[in-house]
């Protein structure tokens, strides 16, 4: 599939037109392009982490408070060691990489303690969150999410920022066979909204979940994060569509 028109959107930034005449352009455009995004879909499938909620911070934060705990420092690239696991295959990674005696469980429910706060009361929205996906509620679109997250946190979130009035179905990696990058929580959610997945769109903060929506025969769309920023390039090649804010789609 072409990549997006919304890589065409961002470059006519750096062109050297009035802002008038660029801001009537971008509008033109963007609204040519939500089209287009959406065209042949039915359900759109979000990640929580990086792509719906600001989170990926509290979870870097997490790493360095839980592993000082246990004597260790936080190690150079974690979190990309991590990317795509499932809450119980990232337990079962520290619980071997750092000799952990705890069982996984035991792990799994300290980390919903430390974080369950966080997401009640500092994580917020990324940005036009909240106005896109009133725009596909308007279209009637179904939407779900699929996350490595846990569940409880999942809940969590939704609960916090009422995204039950738009999110129908949610499943997490730890129910199905395999995290991200293989497509099961992605096929599952599709199957729990009812929508074959060649008619579903993801959207995603990270490669390996991009590479999962793609492994199902997705439509893919790369989001933007500051904890990615490093493999920016890496997801624009990977997604069909690319976008910095939810803003531009709306």
């Amino acid at each position: 599939m072409a990549k997006s028109v919304l890589n065409d959107v961002l470059d006519d930034v750096s062109n050297n037109v009035s802002n008038e005449k660029l801001a009537g352009n971008l509008t033109e455009k963007l609204n040519e392009n939500l089209d287009e995004i959406l065209n042949g879909i039915d359900a759109v499938i979000f990640d929580l982490d990086g792509t719906l909620v600001d989170s990926m911070w509290v979870w870097r934060q997490i790493d360095i408070d839980y592993l000082a705990s246990l004597g260790y420092e936080l190690p150079e690239n974690l979190q990309h060691d991590l990317e795509g696991m499932s809450f119980s295959e990232t337990a079962e990674y520290f619980k071997e990489r750092f000799e952990i005696s705890d069982e996984v469980d035991v792990i799994k429910a300290k980390w919903n303690d430390m974080a369950k706060l966080h997401y009640k009361t500092d994580i917020c929205l990324k940005e036009g969150v909240e106005d896109f996906l009133a725009c596909l509620y308007e279209k009637d679109i179904k939407m779900g999410i699929a996350s490595s997250n846990s569940a409880e946190l999942v809940s969590t979130a939704i609960n916090t920022h009422k995204l039950d009035r738009y999110i129908s179905k949610f499943c997490t990696s730890c129910e199905v066979n395999a995290g991200k990058p293989a497509p099961d929580v992605y096929l599952e959610v599709a199957r729990r909204l009812g929508v074959s997945p060649e008619r579903c769109l993801v959207f995603e903060d990270v490669p390996n979940g991009i590479r999962a929506g793609k492994n199902a025969d997705m439509r893919t769309c790369a989001v933007y994060d500051d904890f990615s920023e490093d493999v920016d390039e890496i997801k624009r090649e990977l997604a069909d569509f690319y976008i910095r804010s939810y803003l531009e789609l709306v």
